[in-house]
């Protein structure tokens, strides 16, 4: 991989057939699909790393995802990639009992669902079964179906909620869900876009299950592993440190600026999250749809911790690990702790408000709270790590946030179908554009194919 420096502004001669705006997954699938069909192509990558909202790190010398880390059965796509590398599966670490954490109470269950009231537990079914009802709407074409998508996005997940929930604990939950997988208020997301999330991610309860759902495995040596030996085959195709500025395209090219080069190509794929599109210059500008989307979409807000520890202490009090919070900064906690026992090791989730609030506070500050709900969670034991290591995503530039870019009300029904729409010569990839897995590395892998397929159709013609 060459690294870019700063010089004055070159034109390449060489007209490549696609370049590729952005290396995480989406981006990397993206090209070695294209380089298998024979087509020339160069990434350009903003970070001085591959990886996109995959990142590794280290914690007492154990390695560790800053970004994604798990992987569902149904992530077809993730899994087969990471056979093709050679990278091995392995499962959460679930035994034992977890916590539940609702109105400054502190309860424990066993399995995906927490020990609320059977009132709110009877209100949660009947939810999820409602849920599930409004999706297939999703995929009806009758006046009727388009009326109720048209009301639907006039709301927000809040709306709906205080309009069909009656319990105060199943209302916090499902808060705290959407709070989990959007890293945002219900009140900011578009109860349609909700629906859509849940339809492409195969329900409420695969989100959030841990076996049989989207957190059952992860991956030896951390899921970025897949996007670095992905980068390391066609290494000489990306250039690092080079932030595109500048996308002028007609029908015949698309030139594309970066701070000292301006490179040729026939197509262009643009990978990054639709906030972060903003950073570039278009020249003719983008069609009014895509600049709706461009400008309405919003990261979710998250910050991501690991603490370490002697042992893993949690484990003989006959605890998972695992903690759900409806009313502390860290919501979700999991056991990161390495296969042999040889430290014990939490991951922890910082999402939506909380998030925002502590990514404006100095570290220690930020350390001493979160330590202190651990403690909280796990008792005293949990008051003296021996590592502490944070990411915050929202200080993130070309991230702007995680997990993804979600929809506010009246986005979806109205240009929600132009995500995936070219505009001329460039192309469109990235999580927030899959049709499965949205929003998780297996969507990045599924737009990535989609985009080389519809290249390579093009260039056909």
């Amino acid at each position: 991989m060459q690294e870019s420096m700063q010089q004055p502004i070159q034109e390449s001669k060489q007209v490549w057939d696609v370049i590729v705006v952005g290396a995480g997954f989406s981006g990397l699938k993206a090209a070695h699909e294209l380089i298998h069909a024979g087509k020339s192509v160069l990434i350009l990558e903003a970070r001085d790393r591959v990886g996109g909202r995959s990142m590794t790190g280290q914690i007492n010398g154990h390695t560790i995802d800053h970004g994604g880390q798990w992987v569902g059965p149904q992530q077809k796509l993730l899994l087969q990639q990471a056979i093709a590398l050679g990278i091995e599966t392995y499962p959460q670490y679930i035994q034992g009992k977890s916590i539940l954490s609702l109105d400054q109470n502190l309860s424990t269950y066993t399995g995906d669902i927490p020990q609320l009231s059977w009132l709110a537990l009877i209100e949660m079914y009947f939810i999820e079964r409602r849920f599930n009802k409004d999706i297939k709407v999703l995929h009806k074409n009758t006046q009727n179906a388009l009326a109720k998508r048209k009301s639907w996005d006039n709301l927000t997940v809040a709306d709906w909620i205080n309009r069909n929930v009656r319990r105060r604990e199943a209302n916090l939950f499902i808060q705290t869900a959407i709070s989990a997988v959007l890293c945002c208020k219900a009140s900011e997301v578009s109860y349609l876009f909700f629906l859509d999330c849940l339809s492409k991610n195969h329900g409420l309860s695969t989100l959030l299950g841990v076996k049989g759902g989207a957190q059952q495995d992860k991956f030896r040596g951390g899921a970025w592993q897949i996007a670095k030996k992905l980068a390391d085959q066609i290494s000489e195709n990306i250039q690092l440190n080079s932030p595109v500025t500048r996308i002028e395209y007609d029908q015949q090219q698309v030139n594309v600026h970066t701070d000292n080069q301006i490179y040729i190509a026939k197509h262009v794929v643009i990978t990054v999250p639709p906030p972060v599109i903003s950073k570039i210059e278009f020249s003719p500008e983008l069609p009014s749809a895509r600049m709706e989307l461009i400008q309405q979409m919003k990261m979710g807000a998250v910050i991501k911790i690991h603490v370490a520890y002697t042992t893993p202490f949690w484990r003989k009090k006959g605890l998972s690990g695992a903690v759900a919070s409806a009313d502390r900064a860290l919501s979700v906690v999991f056991d990161q702790s390495p296969e042999d026992e040889s430290c014990g090791i939490l991951v922890g989730l910082i999402e939506a408000d909380h998030a925002k609030a502590l990514s404006k506070m100095d570290e220690t500050a930020r350390r001493e709270l979160l330590i202190a709900d651990l403690v909280y969670y796990f008792g005293d034991d949990a008051l003296q790590p021996i590592e502490y290591v944070e990411q915050d995503w929202i200080k993130e530039p070309w991230s702007q946030g995680g997990y993804l870019a979600y929809m506010p009300p009246q986005l979806l029904s109205s240009f929600g179908e132009d995500i995936r729409q070219p505009v001329g010569r460039i192309h469109w990839a990235g999580t927030e554009t899959a049709t499965e897995w949205m929003g998780y590395l297996d969507g990045a892998l599924q737009s990535g194919i989609r985009v080389a397929e519809e290249i390579i159709s093009a260039q056909r013609q």
